[in-house]
């Protein structure tokens, strides 16, 4: 090595880079997502719901090989179509995908193939699998939340939006409370108010869920932007439990204000933090048909008021227990799902001048967060009990970004990792499983 190579001195040994190694792809966790897809087949299903428009002479990459491409670089953390280009002479990600990948354009050609038809077929086929997958529950709790995707360009349909202060898309997601799962993702204009198409959407769930359950205990929760009276006649309709918040006003001021007062008085004014709860109590808004039960939450945090109001047509003992033990864990089986979604599986990155090639862009992202709730589940059952709090980010950063290198054979193909990989026995145990 010349001296040029010569990075810097540590002591008295000089630090020489060069690229002499073997070819190493930083991408060792694709051989877990070949793994996991293997398995449960969810890429498979997904693009055997995408009819292929193209003629088969030009034919180089089937729909179902671009979209594991798609969904596995997404994974790994690269977001954008620009970077299939850098990384189709990486080892590993031609291995799992049985040749070279996929360049941008003819990513983006299959975005932009993408139209109303499909994306509700795609839908159909997502609500399916997941209906397939209850199995022998009693009851499920549907989780309803709505977030904004930021938009910077001429997109169709992308709008101001008054109450996030930008232009975007609104996003909506209907996640399953008890495991993560997410039953439905929707894209919508950005002018879309919280509520929009949500009952149309959820009836169409319900259907199908009790088309094969029965006798399945569904339980809707939500804040307050779908409390509607449209929601409320539905549910009433078809035996749906529910907890949904409501804004305050000025009927609800005044049924709290006694309370209020009392809680201001002994615990705000010295410092102290207390809850207190009220209801139920009968409520109708001018648009609702019947009155509803409603509760209310009176809370002195320390440093000021926080006063909250909800609506359950639950039977407890205690106003604590619909609060506590089950209103409040929407903020993980809902708010963070979509954190994932939208941060770490970058459901967010809506660049596309359609509006369909964009809700496809916003599948494809929920189907990466798909296959990380499925290494979720499996790190589960394994010994490593810090592993099983871990994140989307987490799992990329520990199992999914490990170099390593492949070596071929006439009968076995090798594909030795880094031996300082941390939590190299967690891989070696979900490759076994």
């Amino acid at each position: 090595m010349s001296t040029k190579d010569i990075a810097f001195y540590s002591k008295k040994q000089a630090v020489i880079v060069g690229f002499e190694a073997s070819e190493i792809s930083s991408e060792g966790g694709l051989v877990l997502l070949e793994k996991v897809e293997r398995a449960h087949g969810l890429i498979r299903q997904f693009s055997s719901s995408i009819t292929d428009k193209r003629h088969p002479s030009y034919i180089k990459h089937s729909i179902e090989k671009l979209v594991k491409q798609r969904t596995f670089l997404l994974m790994q953390g690269y977001e954008d179509t620009n970077d299939s280009d850098f990384l189709r002479g990486d080892q590993m990600l031609n291995r799992v995908l049985s040749g070279i990948p996929g360049s941008q354009p003819t990513l983006s050609r299959l975005e932009n193939s993408i139209d109303k038809h499909q994306i509700f077929s795609i839908l159909n086929s997502w609500l399916d699998r997941y209906v397939a997958n209850i199995g022998n529950r009693k009851r499920i709790t549907i989780d309803i939340d709505a977030t904004d995707a930021e938009t910077y360009g001429g997109q169709q349909l992308s709008l101001f939006n008054g109450f996030y202060g930008h232009t975007m898309y609104s996003q909506l997601f209907f996640h399953d409370g008890d495991t993560g799962e997410i039953i439905l993702p929707a894209l919508r204009p950005g002018n879309a108010h919280s509520n929009w198409w949500y009952v149309s959407i959820l009836k169409r769930i319900v259907t199908r869920i009790r088309a094969k359950y029965r006798d399945i205990e569904i339980i809707v929760r939500a804040d307050s932007g779908f409390s509607t009276p449209r929601f409320y006649n539905y549910a009433w309709e078809n035996n749906l439990k529910y907890t949904i918040a409501i804004a305050g006003n000025n009927i609800l001021k005044t049924r709290v204000a006694r309370a209020e007062k009392a809680v201001r008085h002994l615990y705000l004014e010295n410092g102290e933090k207390h809850q207190h709860f009220i209801g139920p109590y009968l409520y109708q808004a001018n648009t609702w048909e019947t009155p509803q039960k409603c509760y209310s939450k009176i809370e002195s945090t320390g440093k000021g008021m926080n006063i909250r109001h909800f609506i359950s047509n639950f039977e407890a003992d205690r106003v604590r227990e619909i609060y506590f033990d089950f209103y409040v864990k929407r903020g993980d089986s809902s708010e963070n799902r979509i954190k994932e979604a939208k941060s770490m599986c970058f459901s967010g990155r809506m660049s596309d001048q359609n509006f369909y090639s964009n809700f496809f862009r916003l599948l494809i992202s929920s189907l990466a967060y798909e296959m990380f709730r499925l290494l979720k589940a499996m790190i589960k059952c394994t010994g490593f009990d810090n592993a099983k709090k871990w994140q989307v980010n987490n799992i990329r950063l520990f199992l999914l970004k490990i170099g390593g290198t492949i070596k071929e054979t006439k009968k076995r193909v090798f594909i030795n990792l880094s031996k300082s990989a941390v939590y190299k026995d967690l891989f070696m145990e979900l490759i076994a499983a």
